[in-house]
């Protein structure tokens, strides 16, 4: 029975044997699994005593602290956090309860001072007492945490205090978000800004160019274009856009620079240049740019011209090849160039088709890039010039000293400069008298210098008398020509004493044949009457009783009245002495008005005169005056024979002229007519001789002053005359 037992026992302890081995084999197995799970796994596996001592670790593990587990295993954990302050690590460790999963991320510094950061995930006691830490390395993502933070705070920095314009903006051009240079740049307040798209500030005429940037960006992510802005005040300017697609959130970055004066100074370089080429190329003289050795580089059409070679042709010459450098007059112009670096003068060069021509040229030299600008003219033409000039001269000089009138020059300051020998003959002239004759006085006698505008005078011909140092009166005509050379001008004088006094003797002739016929008028139809009665008077006054005397003496002397009329007449008609003075035109229009008052209350006309105050004296021959009064004044009576008002005003027209004007109501003078007033013989009378006014507008003329006639038919007419204050 015992041996039974013990055989049970035997075979049972057998059968449990049995199955401790095979749970040992599957234990084993699933060690080993674990093991080479934990060998192949990624993150590090650490094993952990309550010290923090390695027990055991996986290869990951070893990895990140780069030791063998023979080595890693005598090391505790605390040995790498030496970078983190003792009581951060003893909080994280006194806080971990039984059984409880921890994480942290720590950064340990290894053996060879290699700083990593580590993930670690620590459950205490989880393994037969011990503590388990998963271990992962996150080394690399910290640090593109920590570069996109850089980034993140570059950009922020870069966007808020950058000096270009920076705007966020959305897929429509909406925009989002800008710095304060973008809000400066384009007017508008950070407030205000959602309010506003891209297009807000691009004129329609560039939608293109909005749709392409929208299509650049799409296919390449980025795109750089100029637009041209108008701002909300009105201004236009060019921006630089540097447009980048989903920057962030999928919102777009543009960088915006104002590059419109930048625009405006290439435009302005681009300007200076092709005005510079077109100087170059259209210059009249020849230009060339050479090297340091005489090489050509560059030369335009005018030196092409100049030196009768190509412009490729001269590319391949020397400027030395055009010049004999053997010449003294070379070896001295080389001498002083290198000296000063500029020089201006003649040499004689060589043309290649053997003809010599003398060339004025301006060197400068290092003009760009250490090259020497040459500027040449050809002089050999300016010099043939100046001897066909000076054989000009001595034909001038042969005309003005040959001349029959006088011809004078002088400056500016009316000063003699040269006189030909007829001028000197006019003026009564010695060589030594050209400095000192007063030629102002002669041409402008009684005017002040400052008075005298020479464009009045120029071209004009002028008449004066003058009276020279010796006595001898002259009447001269002159005329002038003001800047006919640089502070010279020219007078041209004739002496026409003699002439002035043959017309002056064929005027008398005409008006005493006047004179002669009025008064055979005069005599034969008002005296003879008058003689008769006055004889007829006496014999009644006879035979009448003394009742009727009365009527006899107002007859008589009325009579006596009309004869001392004619006789007051034709005095004044006599030649007479004609002496300029200066004269009150007022009184000489009075004394005018008193002669003719008699005859104008016979047909009922009143003479008005009217004066402005302070009238200034005028240089006149007043009896010439008085006759053209009488003419002008005697018409306006005749032709208001129902009788009215003849108005007579005497006024100051400027500061160098009086205008003296009759008006009177008369019947007018039709305008045809009026063209043809003063022409001999020609009147608007019945039984007028048309020699009145004719003589009336001489004597104004010789006044150097103008008669203007304004007359309206059925109105009446005016005659203004117009007088020079000094003659």
């Amino acid at each position: 029975m015992k041996k039974t037992m013990e055989v049970n026992e035997i075979v049972a302890l057998k059968e449990q044997l049995a199955r401790v081995k095979t749970e040992n084999e599957l234990l084993k197995s699933q060690l080993i699994q674990h093991e080479n799970i934990l060998e192949g796994a990624l993150d590090g596996v650490a094993i952990l005593d309550e010290h923090m001592k390695f027990i055991d670790v996986n290869s990951a593990a070893c990895r990140m602290f780069q030791l063998t587990k023979v080595e890693l295993c005598k090391r505790s954990l605390f040995d790498f956090l030496s970078l983190i302050p003792k009581y951060k690590i003893n909080k994280f460790f006194d806080e971990l309860s039984m059984n409880e999963t921890k994480e942290k991320e720590l950064a340990i510094k290894l053996e060879n001072g290699e700083i990593k950061f580590l993930e670690i995930s620590l459950r205490k006691q989880a393994i037969n007492g011990y503590d388990l830490a998963m271990l992962k390395d996150i080394s690399f993502k910290k640090k593109l945490e920590r570069e996109r933070t850089i980034n993140e705070w570059l950009f922020k920095d870069l966007f808020y205090r950058a000096a270009d314009g920076i705007v966020l903006f959305d897929e429509h051009g909406a925009f989002i978000e800008a710095n304060e240079s973008f809000c400066s740049i384009f007017e508008i307040n950070q407030t205000e800004l959602n309010s506003y798209v891209l297009e807000d500030f691009i004129s329609k005429q560039n939608n293109d160019k909005i749709k392409k940037l929208w299509n650049v960006l799409k296919e390449n992510g980025s795109a750089t274009r100029e637009f041209p802005v108008v701002l909300n005040n009105g201004v236009k300017k060019i921006f630089e856009f540097t447009t980048t697609s989903n920057i962030v959130d999928g919102l777009h970055m543009a960088i915006v620079r104002d590059i419109t004066e930048k625009r405006s100074m290439e435009l302005k370089l681009y300007k200076s240049e092709e005005r510079f080429r077109e100087v170059f190329e259209n210059a009249i003289d020849a230009i060339m740019i050479w090297k340091n050795n005489g090489q050509i580089i560059k030369a335009n059409h005018a030196a092409s011209r100049t030196f009768e070679l190509s412009e490729e042709e001269l590319m391949t010459r020397n400027v030395l090849d055009f010049i004999d450098q053997t010449s003294p007059s070379f070896a001295k112009v080389k001498r002083e160039y290198m000296e000063t670096g500029a020089i201006r003068e003649e040499l004689l060069f060589h043309m290649p088709n053997g003809q010599n021509k003398e060339l004025e040229f301006t060197s400068k030299m290092n003009i760009l890039e250490k090259h020497h600008l040459t500027i040449f003219r050809n002089v050999s033409e300016r010099k043939h010039m100046v001897k066909v000039l000076q054989e000009s001269e001595q034909k001038f000089r042969k005309i003005f000293d040959g001349a029959m009138d006088g011809i004078v020059l002088f400056n500016n300051s009316y000063e003699m400069i040269d006189a030909n020998p007829s001028a000197r003959k006019i003026l009564n002239l010695l060589s030594d008298d050209l400095k000192s004759f007063k030629l102002f006085e002669l041409l402008f006698s009684g005017m002040r210098q400052d008075e005298i505008d020479p464009n009045d005078w120029e071209e004009k011909l002028q008449e004066i008398s003058y009276t020279f140092e010796n006595g001898e009166e002259k009447t001269l005509e002159f005329t002038l020509k003001n800047n006919i050379n640089e502070n010279m001008n020219l007078a041209v004088l004739r002496d026409v004493t003699e002439k002035r006094e043959l017309e002056e003797q064929l005027r008398k002739s005409d008006t005493l044949n006047v004179v002669g016929e009025l008064a055979a008028g005069i005599a034969h139809e008002i005296r003879n009457p008058m003689t008769a009665l006055k004889g007829f008077i006496q014999l009644l006054e006879g035979s009448i009783k003394d009742d009727y005397s009365l009527y006899f003496n107002v007859i008589t002397s009325e009579l006596n009245r009309i004869e001392s009329i004619i006789t007051e007449f034709l005095i004044l008609a006599r030649p007479q002495a004609i002496q300029y003075l200066k004269k009150d035109i007022g009184t000489i229009m009075k004394e005018t008005i008193d002669l003719l008052n008699g005859q104008a209350i016979l047909v009922n006309v009143q003479m008005e005169l009217y004066l402005e105050q302070e009238l200034p004296l005028i240089y006149c021959e007043p009896n010439q005056l008085k006759q053209v009064f009488i003419n002008i004044l005697k018409n306006a009576i005749e032709v208001m024979p129902k009788g009215g008002q003849i108005d007579v005003k005497i006024k100051r027209k400027d500061e160098k002229h009086l205008i003296v004007s009759i008006i009177d109501r008369g019947l007018g003078i039709p305008e045809d007519k009026i063209k043809r007033l003063g022409q001999p013989f020609y009147t608007t009378k019945e039984r007028g001789t048309g020699l009145g006014l004719m003589v009336s507008y001489k004597i104004i003329e010789e006044h150097k002053g103008i008669v203007e006639v304004e007359s309206e038919v059925g109105s009446g007419t005016a005659f203004h005359i117009t007088l020079p204050i000094n003659h």
